[in-house]
């Protein structure tokens, strides 16, 4: 299939023509030819298939008709990155029209943004913090908007933006077309987009399981020696680009500065950052400046990056959808890449939850040649027990609906009886001698 099949303008081919694009891929297939419709789309599709295309051009199809230089099409993102990665390829993809393509967002002088408003623009791609702000000064004005998107509507409400789209949705027209993307569709996410949507056509690539272009390795370590075994696996792996995940600002910062001290080309990207300095983190790393790029989730959105071969797990991700998330940032554009993960015991639980959303038990590796002291990998590989989830873990599977959360369980009673408790089993020994938990022992089977 071709993009001719469409029946796009010739305009707006010549500018798929002119950023490379050959052939849709399934989403643009699927999602495209209902787009061009008018009718709503609720997409369920990972990143890196292809949903930026494939709701950028039913838009600019659209706008090709009608009254110029008022917003008629809003973009929602939850990133500055992703939102200057989706007007990118707006301005590539309409580089033979007149459309006006602008984004806003927040960490960034307001001057630049207000002015693109008042020239005019048709799409604009908004991060809703920054657009709400521009809204109340009232510089941003959606009473023409036609076209409504959510992009990555899972990610936009784990960061708390769920009350401002709210306050968004309140101000557009009611009469509009509304397209949905969410990598993934959690209750409170399916709820949000029954609300908005009407009659929506369901398209679904790929739904929750990762890419099947990407292999997955798990490393197994003690929490101690996490650092030193990833210099010895780059070291030992030879790779292309390589994004590193962490789960906190400061250990995305730490752990750039260790490896950049053991010559690696590195650079970190967390949200502390102001944008310029996250710019020229992103830019160096997609020109090759830096080989590596330590990020937290929430500043790695947005990335838009296809030559990146590995990622790492330095730290384990908290739910499935965030695995999902990260690994998505290699095997793109018909590549393969590789997904390794350092983990150690109280990962377990959170092992078993992506094996079964892989499909597959993941390999457990050992690097040859480190040193891992008196800890033995083999040795847990043969352990087994029963698996309960660690109490900081985020439950994502209904098995546990009935567990209250850690915050939500009944207090201890402060009356000076002793309360009656059963008898608890002793938690199995490490090979190094310390105690394990039985949650964490069934991840080394």
């Amino acid at each position: 299939m071709s993009f001719d099949a469409f029946g796009l303008n010739p305009r707006i081919l010549a500018g798929v023509k002119a950023a490379g694009f050959t052939e849709p891929t399934p989403i643009q297939e699927k999602a495209v030819p209902v787009a061009l419709q008018g009718r709503d789309v609720l997409g369920v599709a990972q990143t890196g298939t292809g949903k930026t295309a494939a709701f950028l051009l039913p838009i600019l199809e659209r706008l090709m008709t009608g009254n110029a230089r008022r917003v008629r099409a809003l973009i929602l993102a939850p990133t500055r990155e992703l939102a200057e990665q989706i007007r990118q390829m707006s301005l590539d993809l309409s580089v033979r029209t007149r459309i006006r393509t602008a984004a806003v967002y927040g960490g960034v002088s307001k001057g630049p943004q207000i002015q693109a408003l008042r020239d005019g623009v048709e799409i604009l791609v908004a991060c809703p913090g920054r657009l709400l702000d521009l809204m109340e000064s009232a510089h941003a004005h959606l009473s023409a908007v036609e076209i409504l998107v959510l992009d990555e509507a899972d990610r936009m409400c784990d960061m708390g933006f769920l009350p401002d789209i709210k306050r968004i949705l309140a101000r557009v027209p009611v009469k509009r077309q509304t397209m949905f993307f969410s990598a993934t569709m959690p209750d409170d996410i399916r709820a949000l987009a029954d609300s908005i949507l009407r009659a929506p056509v369901p398209v679904q690539i790929g739904a929750i399981a990762p890419v099947d272009s990407v292999s997955h390795a798990i490393y197994p370590v003690p929490d101690g020696l996490k650092t030193k075994l990833l210099l010895a696996l780059l070291d030992k792996t030879p790779t292309g680009r390589a994004l590193i995940f962490t789960r906190t600002k400061h250990r995305a910062k730490s752990l750039a500065t260790s490896l950049e001290k053991n010559g690696f080309q590195v650079s970190a990207l967390q949200g502390n950052m102001t944008q310029n300095r996250r710019k020229n983190a992103i830019d160096g790393f997609r020109s090759g400046r830096y080989d590596i790029l330590v990020a937290t989730d929430i500043a790695a959105r947005g990335i838009d990056v296809s030559e990146i071969s590995h990622v790492i797990n330095f730290d384990m991700p908290d739910t499935v959808d965030a695995y999902t998330h990260r690994i998505g940032r290699t095997g793109r554009a018909a590549r393969t890449g590789e997904a390794f993960t350092i983990a150690n015991q109280t990962d377990g639980y959170m092992v078993r939850e992506i094996e079964r959303a892989v499909g597959k038990q993941i390999e457990r590796r050992r690097l040859p040649e480190f040193d891992y002291g008196d800890y033995d990998p083999e040795r847990q590989f043969q352990q087994s027990a029963n698996t309960v989830p660690p109490v900081h873990r985020r439950l994502t599977t209904p098995a546990h609906a009935g567990r209250p959360p850690a915050g939500q369980r009944p207090q201890r009673s402060t009356s000076r009886q002793p309360a009656k408790t059963k008898p608890r089993s002793p938690a199995p020994r490490r090979p190094d001698g310390g105690k394990g938990s039985r949650a964490s022992s069934a991840f080394w089977q």
